[in-house]
């Protein structure tokens, strides 16, 4: 195993700094994606016997079980472009998720975009085996490449066929898990994070208690970007601090000079996913997929240009039917315009879920670096994971 347990339990940003302020909302159940109802995920790690070499895997998120034939509104934001997210012209021209999200490293793209297929293919081909439906994958990554011998293609259409059969609502697994295994964020260890927020709501009651129901808006980050000294935590400059002590260490300072050397090239990249089960339209979605960027701001994510900072949004509130016009089993007629009813927030009450957004956000990198541990990883390079002691320490001056 080429990660390194922690002296102490890795532990999340909650349980490192219980005083820290990270906004209004409280978390959902699990303060994860999973606290969305009816959103799945599943993480796998691939790691080599006897090697560093191989340190990657990738993330699984279901919109919905039946995913197939329900689609989402969603809608993206690209906050900076260097990277990928296959399926993005088809959700921009629609505003329509119906594809399993699978986020992984960049060379991984093809084979995941392959197992969705696979995985289609095999549940929903008609009684000849044929594919007469429409379906275009949705594949996000970030480049591992530091860590992980990228190029020997590890990630197979198998994992992403095993990955969605045993997408689950259990809390994200974080830091070295899935896509984010051999992720480095802010020079220290990063990869997956996930968190929620709980936003009251006026508009929709419970017939046996009469109360408000609330509506959730959760974040799960891909975390492999930023700059040492730009780390923040709560607006305190933890990054910089920590940065002039590993610089008086000359170990950690040759491991830095060589990361500063790769990072320079290649900077890095966020992928952002937002899931809500509140009534949202795709325009709406857009706006919504923007305010991502409230919360990497607040840690120190600025996009530079070889960043890929790529955010989806979607809302699981209205199943919008597709699949519907194939070519044994059309349900409607693609000529004859027939309408749907559907539920949409109105645009003057919407600052809320805006501000869960970012607060959620924030905290899943948070999240991402707290729960990472350090990792020794391809040619033996080591990142170490952010020393949670020293930062609650530091921290102490700024609550």
């Amino acid at each position: 195993m080429t990660s390194i347990p922690s002296p102490s339990p890795r532990i999340r940003i909650r349980n490192l700094l219980p005083t820290l302020f990270l906004g209004r909302f409280s978390p959902g159940p699990l303060n994860s994606l999973t606290d969305v109802p009816g959103v799945l995920v599943h993480t796998e790690s691939i790691h080599l016997p006897k090697t560093n070499s191989i340190n990657t895997g990738l993330t699984t998120i279901l919109p919905r079980k039946d995913y197939f034939h329900s689609a989402c509104y969603s809608n993206l934001f690209r906050f900076n472009g260097s990277g990928e997210l296959t399926g993005s012209h088809w959700i921009q021209e629609t505003g329509l998720l119906h594809s399993p999200i699978i986020l992984t490293n960049s060379f991984a793209v093809g084979a995941c975009y392959q197992g969705i297929y696979q995985h289609a293919i095999t549940h929903h081909s008609d009684e000849k085996g044929r594919a007469d439906w429409f379906l275009l994958p949705v594949v996000g990554e970030t480049f591992d490449g530091f860590l992980n011998d990228i190029t020997q293609f590890v990630v197979t259409p198998e994992h992403v066929v095993k990955g969605i059969e045993r997408a689950s609502s259990d809390r994200v697994k974080e830091g070295n898990t899935g896509g984010g295994t051999g992720m480095i964020c802010h020079f220290f260890k990063g990869g997956t994070g996930s968190s929620s927020r709980v936003i009251p709501g006026l508009d929709r009651y419970d017939s046996s208690t009469q109360q408000p129901k609330n509506y959730t808006v959760a974040a799960l980050v891909q975390a492999n970007y930023g700059r040492p000294d730009a780390l923040r935590i709560g607006g305190a400059p933890i990054g910089r601090l920590l940065q002039e002590e590993r610089e008086k260490d000359e170990e950690k300072k040759a491991q830095l000079k060589e990361l500063e050397a790769e990072k320079t090239r290649k900077d890095g990249s966020i992928i952002v996913i937002i899931a809500t089960d509140a009534p949202l339209h795709p325009l709406q979605l857009e706006r919504v997929a923007k305010r991502a960027t409230v919360g990497l701001s607040r840690v120190g994510g600025v996009g530079h240009n070889p960043s890929g900072d790529i955010f989806l949004a979607f809302s699981t509130a209205n199943e919008i039917p597709v699949q519907t016009v194939t070519a044994n089993k059309r349900s409607v007629d693609p000529w004859k315009p027939t309408p749907l009813e559907v539920q949409v927030l109105d645009d003057q009450t919407i600052n809320s879920i805006f501000e869960g957004v970012a607060d959620a956000t924030e905290e899943a990198i948070y999240n991402a670096l707290c729960m990472a541990e350090t990792m020794v990883g391809l040619d033996g390079r080591v990142v170490e994971a952010l020393p949670l002691d020293r930062v609650k320490e530091l921290m102490e001056k700024y609550l």
